[in-house]
C-alpha cells in the first residue's frame, strides 16, 4: 500500500465537476511522483495514499486541496497604451509576464481600447476537481 515517501506511477483522468476533461495520462507514460513531496496537489497526494497496485478509484478534490481559490491579488489591470502593439491580446489567450527573475504565465481576461486585464491565477484555481486514478507502480 502507498505511504508517504513512496515513488508511485499512476494513470489518471482529471475532470471538473461538470464533466469537462482538463487532463489525462491516456496515451502517455504514467505520471510518476514521490508521495508527500509536494510534486502534485495535496488532494491528489492524499488520494493515492493507501492504494494498492492495480487499484482504481475516483477522488473528489475540493478547491482548498487543489489549486486554491481565485486570488484577486493575482489579477492585474494595465493601461492598453502601456502594452506594445506587437503583443497579441486575445481574450482567453496566454502571455508571459516577467518579474525580473522568472516568467509568470497569465491569461488575458479582458481587452478594451483603454485597459487590459491579465490573470496570473492557475487556470484551475477556484475549481473542485475529480480524478480517476489507477495505481500502476510503487518503488
Amino acid at each position: 500500500m502507498v505511504k508517504s515517501g513512496d515513488k508511485v506511477a499512476v494513470h489518471y483522468k482529471g475532470t471538473l465537476t461538470d464533466g469537462t476533461l482538463f487532463d489525462s495520462s491516456e496515451g502517455r507514460e504514467p505520471l510518476e511522483f514521490q508521495v508527500g513531496s509536494g510534486m502534485v496537489i495535496a488532494g491528489f497526494d492524499s488520494g493515492v495514499t493507501g492504494m494498492s497496485i492495480g487499484e482504481k478509484k475516483t477522488v473528489h478534490i475540493p478547491v482548498e486541496e487543489a489549486y486554491g481559490p481565485v486570488s484577486e491579488e493575482m489579477i492585474f489591470t494595465f493601461n492598453r497604451l502601456d502594452i506594445p502593439e506587437d503583443i497579441p491580446l486575445e481574450v482567453g489567450g496566454t502571455l508571459n509576464m516577467h518579474n525580473g527573475q522568472q516568467a509568470i504565465p497569465v491569461i488575458v481576461r479582458e481587452v478594451s481600447a483603454t485597459k487590459v486585464i491579465l490573470d496570473a491565477n492557475h487556470p484551475l484555481a477556484g475549481q473542485d476537481l475529480i480524478f480517476e486514478i489507477e495505481l500502476v507502480g510503487i518503488n
